[in-house]
């Protein structure tokens, strides 16, 4: 994941690392952590506190702490009043000694969800009111890269660029009223691009767009415990040609996708997965090459 859009960004921060979070924390805003975890690690921890206090020790909202003991796994906690709250416990750890990492703390109004090397890991309630947090710490046995303060109005690609082919993430999955615009050149002598928007926990494909640029044709399918469905083919016109600029837009309504491309509406296409909040993946294939991808 590309830490380019970040509100603010920190590189090869010395360990231990405390800073102040610009602006505080707001819901659908994360944290990317790009790192790499000691050879000889026994533990490290992230933690996201009310100021940075040591005498009183300043409320801890999230601690999150990887430990590699005989049973590996992540404890989760929280700080008031110097006192450490119940223990959740993940018996499950994808940090390696070791290995780099990067890891996604995805803040929401009522949780904080986590996702490592882009697997979902956990989520943790508030027990903290989110905008008294305005401190982010590391400590421990690991290495960090980069660290973005990331805001709330983008899809970031896997690989940190836009290349071919582009996987992106949309970790709140989707609601009512959200848009993905998509902005490119489709390249000279083309074949077709792909535009897939997917489940990562089931696999299923909400929306499949398969536009074929020599033949003028956008088909549009999904694909559901592994089967595709009846595919639609039905259009008014073909908005695609060899090295020209596009912009497609797919916003997101209750009952269904709405597509337009280059400023004109195109389709619709009614929902066949109906737990939106499960889309979370955005895949780019094809003779395209990408100038901007955003979630609004």
């Amino acid at each position: 994941m590309s830490v380019a859009n970040a509100k603010r960004t920190i590189l090869n921060p010395t360990i231990p690392f405390t800073e102040i979070i610009p602006g505080g924390l707001h819901p659908g805003e994360m944290i990317v952590i790009q790192g790499c975890v000691h050879n000889d690690a026994d533990r490290f921890q992230f933690d996201l506190t009310c100021g940075c206090s040591t005498k009183p020790r300043a409320d801890v909202a999230f601690h999150f702490n990887p430990r590699f003991s005989s049973s590996p796994q992540i404890v989760c906690n929280s700080l008031q009043h110097e006192n450490w709250g119940r223990e959740e416990n993940i018996d499950l750890m994808p940090f390696k000694q070791g290995a780099t990492f990067e890891t996604i703390i995805l803040v929401l109004c009522d949780v904080f969800k986590v996702a490592v090397n882009g697997v979902h890991i956990l989520e943790f309630k508030h027990r903290i009111p989110l905008e008294m947090v305005n401190t982010f710490s590391v400590s421990g046995k690991v290495e960090l890269h980069a660290i973005g303060f990331i805001p709330d109005s983008a899809v970031f690609s896997k690989s940190g660029d836009l290349s071919i082919p582009y996987k992106g993430s949309l970790l709140t999955g989707l609601i009512p009223g959200q848009h993905i615009t998509i902005k490119g050149h489709i390249s000279l002598f083309p074949h077709s691009f792909t535009v897939n928007l997917r489940c990562s926990q089931s696999n299923n494909i909400a929306l499949h767009l398969n536009s074929h640029i020599k033949s003028g044709m956008l088909i549009r399918n999904s694909l559901l415990c592994q089967s595709w469905g009846p595919e639609e083919r039905e259009l008014q016109y073909f908005p695609f040609s060899a090295g020209n600029y596009f912009e497609m837009i797919i916003l997101c309504q209750l009952p269904q996708f709405r597509i337009g491309v280059n400023g004109s509406h195109l389709l619709d296409y009614r929902h066949r997965v109906q737990d939106l909040s499960s889309i979370d993946q955005l895949e780019i294939l094809g003779d395209v090459e990408l100038q901007n991808v955003q979630l609004w």
